[in-house]
């Protein structure tokens, strides 16, 4: 049974997706970017701005469905820029406690409305 989750805390989908959907126990969360929910504009001041609220979206996201960040197994982080690493993977790194899920990180040509970062998670509890 697959069953739609989708929280007004984290921005709308912007095409004929949803936030997440939750499936045989496991949660697949859409890739996020960084946008603010409660203006529905782009929080681009600084990678580490940009990189915060992806990772707000995402908490907001595994909440509603019931998770956490330590119940997250495998992500995936897209760049624009592998410049940008070292700063998206710290920032990365402090929503974890425990156990960190499998990953790749890749940059890419570009990402949706020329964002620097997008992220999307799998988590399961267990």
């Amino acid at each position: 049974m697959k069953q739609v989750i989708n929280t007004v805390n984290a921005p709308a989908p912007i095409g004929p997706y949803n936030q997440a959907i939750l499936a045989n126990g496991f949660l697949y969360v859409s890739g996020q970017i960084a946008i603010n929910p409660e203006t529905n504009q782009l929080v681009t001041e600084s990678v580490e701005k940009e990189t915060k609220q992806v990772l707000d979206n995402l908490q907001a996201i595994l909440s509603e469905a019931g998770f956490t960040f330590n119940d997250v197994i495998k992500s995936t982080i897209f760049l624009s820029d592998m410049s940008l690493f070292p700063v998206v993977n710290e920032l990365y790194g402090t929503r974890f406690t425990g156990d960190y899920p499998a990953r790749e990180t890749v940059a890419v040509a570009g990402l949706p409305k020329g964002v620097n970062v997008e992220i999307s998670v799998i988590a399961t509890k267990g």
